[in-house]
């Protein structure tokens, strides 16, 4: 087996040769670190590598194997860690200069559960700052490309994570989504993300205490089976975490071969308010519905009210980051992000009402889908309006020659945050210009096992993992 071989196997794959002892988790890590070596200066993914770290968990985890303890679910797995969330004694900046020799002393639940699971963990992806836009830069350690095209953006906030992945520099990434920033990037870079039901992985401690119903912790991976495997690993209630769900009692990677005898799956271009969407994007998306008669299930197209959820969302996001940031505006003027100081301003200006009528807005949005997505099992959407877009744009202003604004080309991902829905992004097709187009595929809420059995399913007669990024 060669190298790129190894730096492109599924965790799943990964898994058995390790138990087995087939490949150690030293040769693979040490395998996946040169091709860090050889790849990242050109993608950015990674903007603090552990590979130390790296080499003594993959030892430990090889040394698990050899003595025959109890091996955990992902013994000996690589993974990336997003820098938005903290490893222990491991630079954690939030994409921020206020925070760039920030050292933290304990691990974030996420990481934690990830280490007790027996990841390897290669080191931190980038993202922008604080996480507050859907494309990946920011003043310390810059742009993270399209693997596909490097004058296009790999998509935010989980940037670094998506392009890790689809580079081959590592099997696993974690992410983080408040409005798309798991779906946005995978989509754009040709990988598989999923956004859970809010509260399936608990979350501690909060970073934006005044966020903590918009944002959610997943994977982003190339196999459908091993965002099965991590997710397995991430989820459970944690007591810290006032909003996270009861246990399941469900290992989805054990069932996540299973396909139902029947469906009902709607299909929507506009969820009822979208006014413009790319045309490439629409027909991949459209023809890829259709794939799923050939499972015997009910597909048709979907219609939604119209109703538009963009202003609950937009003002919800501008007065946390106000909110949030306010502290620091002063001390850090000229020093924070440009972008982000004017969205911090922004936040800061809106009256007292806005908030409340905001959460009105969500509530009857919320009503509104739970009535339109009562006769479906499953609801398809693209991904994105559009494909990945130049990376020197914080978001396209047109879209088919049409005007549009900042949320036009997420139109189809923060509504899913406002309602707590779990939705998923799998790749369906390329651009004339070979970028991918992702067709989002969202589940009633606690219905993850289900969008990634329908995952795992499109994948079976769409596979898109054996094209690679010529770098």
């Amino acid at each position: 087996m060669n190298k790129d071989d190894i730096c492109f196997m599924s965790a799943w794959e990964m898994k058995e040769k390790i138990t087995n002892q087939e490949l150690t988790s030293q040769e693979i890590t040490e395998t996946i670190i040169e091709r860090i070596e050889k790849i990242n200066p050109i993608i950015n993914a990674y903007c603090t590598p552990t590979f130390d770290l790296a080499r003594e968990m993959a030892k430990e985890a090889d040394d698990r194997v050899k003595k025959r303890e109890n091996i955990p679910l992902l013994n000996g797995i690589p993974t990336s860690i997003k820098d938005l969330v903290s490893v222990k004694g491991v630079r954690t900046t939030y994409g921020s200069r206020i925070y760039e020799h920030n050292i933290p002393e304990e691990d974030d639940l996420v990481v934690t559960r990830l280490k007790e699971a027996g990841c390897v963990i290669l080191g931190k992806t980038n993202t922008p700052e604080f996480g507050y836009k859907g494309v990946t830069d920011n003043l310390i350690f810059g742009v993270t490309p399209n693997p596909w095209d490097l004058e296009k953006t790999a998509g935010g906030s989980s940037g670094g994570a998506a392009a890790s992945v689809v580079c081959g520099m590592g099997p696993l990434a974690q992410g983080s989504d408040g409005g798309g920033s798991i779906r946005h990037p995978a989509c754009f870079c040709g990988a598989y993300g999923l956004k859970p039901s809010f509260g399936r992985v608990a979350i501690y401690p909060r970073t934006f205490h005044s966020g903590q119903t918009l944002s959610v912790i997943g994977p982003i991976v190339r196999y459908v089976s091993d965002a099965a495997l991590m997710l397995d690993a991430m989820k459970g209630p944690f007591e810290g975490d006032k909003h996270s769900l009861p246990e399941d009692n469900i290992k989805y990677s054990d069932h996540i071969n299973e396909k139902p005898n029947k469906l009902k799956i709607g299909y929507t271009t506009d969820l009822g308010y979208a006014k413009v969407i790319d045309n490439e994007v629409e027909k991949a998306v459209v023809n890829s519905a259709h794939k799923f008669e050939s499972f015997g299930w009910e597909v048709e197209e979907a219609k939604f009210k119209e109703f538009d959820p963009s202003v609950a969302f937009s003002t919800m996001w501008l007065i946390m980051f106000g909110y949030e940031l306010k502290p620091y505006l002063e001390e850090w003027k000229g020093k924070i992000e440009p972008g982000l100081e004017r969205w911090v301003k922004a936040g800061l200006q809106y009256p007292a009402s806005s908030l409340p009528n905001a959460m009105s807005i969500r509530s009857q949005f919320y009503q509104s889908i739970f009535e339109d997505f009562k006769k479906y099992d499953i609801l398809l959407t693209p991904s994105t309006a559009v494909p990945a877009f130049e990376s020197t744009k914080p978001y396209p202003s047109q879209i088919n020659g049409i005007d549009v604004s900042p949320t036009a080309w997420q139109a189809f991902t923060f509504p899913f945050n406002l309602t707590g829905h779990p939705a998923a992004t799998i790749p369906c097709g390329w651009t004339k210009n070979n970028l991918p187009i992702g067709l989002q595929i969202v589940g009633k809420r606690f219905q993850e096992l289900l969008i990634l059995q329908v995952s795992k399913a499109f994948e079976e007669i769409a596979p898109w993992q054996d094209k690679r990024p010529n770098l």
